[in-house]
């Protein structure tokens, strides 16, 4: 059973992040719920880009103003990175050095820092100076191209930022941390969102160079293309979910919205997907999303409803799972992955509440 009074596993991590956008705040989040203790590095009279009630990303951890370009806002925040274990940043390449708090400023004051560097670009590279956001950093991996209908659909941002993007910096930052509790050694972690994003399409380009893969949308398995994992809209106009790609889940599907197999073309006939797209478009018409729930889900049919942001928080198995929680009137995802024997809740600590520099400083003396 999880343990939510045990000490988290990255209990005694000490992690200072610099104020960013989007996927540093994220890992930040992700280090906090497993128990590290963050503190983030925010300009004074900071406004956030999109004003929110409570910024989800912001969970965890509390904030010190400093203007790091102050000399004794720079000395206060050079003390606590030589204290701690961990550095975020995910600033234009060049920029920390400039401000003389880069990689090469702590190499021998705090030669176990793991210093993570979070870019869209990559800390080199022609690009690597330029301006950007998600949908650029995946534009040039091919996996942009590769989701849509007629034309690329952005992913929200899940696929660079918080995938491609903060996950990596993550796991890289873990794996230099784990080296340098062993050597004595830190490392900088170069975390591009395109590396990332790449690295997250590994078994679409083997499948695409196995020629297994066309390279155009609503084409393959995975895509859309195949009628057997795809989007259905049903007689209320909600959608159906459809992954049923190995054969006997496929059956299964069949059976229970009452077609016959022999009547069809093969499930791998790709001349045949027009016809068993319409077949089950036409079928998916006739009940709404949730008779057919009521038909699928918790079967072998591989078949699920598309919920909305509203409706996702209430699904029994979200709640049998503690998937969301809510904090005052805000719902957000619960930490994860969940650990056996601990799980934070996100709704407890620090809702990025100023610190006092003093307090922090001594907390990790």
């Amino acid at each position: 059973m999880n343990d939510t009074s045990a000490k988290g596993p990255l209990d005694g991590v000490k992690v200072v992040e610099i104020q960013g956008l989007g996927p540093t705040p994220f890992a930040a989040m992700w280090l906090a719920d497993m128990g590290a203790d963050v503190v983030r590095i925010q300009r004074p009279g900071l406004k956030p880009l999109i004003p929110q009630t409570f910024d989800v990303l912001n969970r965890g951890r509390g904030f010190i103003e400093l203007d790091l370009k102050r000399n004794e806002d720079h000395q206060k925040a050079h003390v606590l990175i030589n204290k701690a274990d961990m550095l975020i940043e995910g600033m234009r390449p060049g920029v920390m050095e400039r401000l003389g708090l880069g990689p090469e400023e702590f190499q021998h004051s705090n030669p176990r820092l793991v210093y993570g560097r979070m870019t869209g670009w990559g800390q080199t590279g022609p690009l690597a100076q330029s301006a950007g956001h998600d949908i650029n950093y995946i534009s040039i991996t091919g996996a942009l191209h590769a989701i849509g209908t007629d034309k690329p659909v952005p992913p929200l941002n899940l696929l660079g930022d918080f995938g491609g993007g903060g996950m990596y910096l993550v796991a890289g930052m873990l794996a230099a941390l784990y080296a340098a509790q062993a050597n004595g050694k830190g490392d900088v972690i170069d975390a591009a969102i395109t590396d990332g994003t790449a690295h997250l399409m590994a078994m679409i380009y083997s499948l695409y160079g196995a020629g297994l893969w066309v390279d155009q949308r609503e084409a393959n398995l995975l895509d859309g293309g195949a009628p057997f994992y795809a989007i259905y809209e049903c007689a209320c106009g909600g959608h159906m979910s459809v992954g049923a790609l190995e054969p006997k889940f496929y059956a299964e599907f069949l059976s229970r919205i009452g077609i016959n197999a022999a009547s069809l073309p093969d499930q791998m006939d790709i001349e045949g997907w027009p016809v068993l797209r319409d077949t089950f478009a036409k079928r998916f018409g006739k009940k709404t999303r949730d008779e057919w729930a009521v038909l699928l889900e918790g079967t072998d049919a591989c078949c699920a409803p598309v919920l909305t942001l509203s409706e996702a928080p209430a699904h029994p198995h979200n709640v049998a799972r503690g998937t969301f929680s809510t904090l005052g009137n805000v719902t957000q995802p619960e930490t994860a992955p969940q650990l056996s024997s601990y799980r934070s809740s996100a709704t407890a600590g620090d809702v990025h509440t100023p610190i006092a520099y003093e307090d922090v400083r001594h907390r990790w003396s």
